[in-house]
């Protein structure tokens, strides 16, 4: 089953980097990745059906950084359908920082839970993407992190059991879910994992292309 976008629905992002992926330079504040793929090729395939399309990804956040703002940002914009992707600073991303630590799975899903349950009391259409990471092998810099395959590693084995908490309320709330991780992985056994992410989190334009199809696969 798929959601039905009527003329004159709100739809609303939020996230990590992924999702802001630079809005506040942006015109349209909607960024330059997905977000922004999804409401070019709607307005192109549907301009009888105007779309409010709102951002309030915000970079480095993890789950405790959405719920701080969650009023603000998400519930008094009264959106129609809310899209969440989080879950990439909440795995290893920060643990090499001087006040990283790992956030376990349960914390995680615990604050993801109290993010969706205001909004699934609210009638809104709700659409989880899974939090994912590609097979990258190169070493680079990243915030003055150096990301090898080592550290990869350790943050793949943090990063399955908090899909599988996305997994898990996807089914409590009965929302769309979004499966970019198996999407990803599926991607990499035919393309180069580096032709969608150079560091392995963050989509280069064409893993934001396939991020946007995918998300407009779930809406009609």
């Amino acid at each position: 089953m798929t959601i039905t976008l009527r003329p004159g629905s709100t739809v609303m992002f939020t996230g990590d980097s992924i999702t802001d992926s630079f809005r506040f330079e942006s015109e349209e504040a909607l960024g330059y990745g997905y977000p922004l793929r999804v409401a070019g090729e709607w307005g192109y395939r549907h301009p009888d059906r105007p779309i409010t399309w709102l951002n309030t990804g915000y970079r480095g956040d993890k789950v405790m950084d959405l719920e701080a703002r969650w009023q603000t940002d998400v519930l008094d914009a009264r959106p129609d359908v809310v899209s969440i992707l989080v879950g990439g600073n909440d795995m290893g991303w920060h643990t090499l920082d001087p006040d990283g630590r790992v956030i376990p799975a349960s914390e995680y899903k615990a604050g993801y839970d109290r993010l969706l349950a205001p909004l699934a009391e609210a009638g809104v259409d709700l659409i989880l993407i899974e939090p994912f990471l590609l097979p990258i092998s190169t070493a680079i810099e990243h915030d003055g992190l150096l990301l090898d395959d080592a550290v990869r590693k350790e943050w793949r084995a943090d990063l399955d059991p908090k899909i599988h908490a996305v997994h898990e309320l996807a089914h409590k709330y009965g929302t769309h879910l979004l499966t970019a991780d198996k999407m990803f992985a599926d991607l990499t056994q035919t393309t180069a994992p580096e032709h969608w992410s150079e560091d392995g989190v963050h989509p280069t334009p064409a893993g934001h292309a396939a991020l946007a199809g995918a998300w407009l696969n779930l809406v009609t």
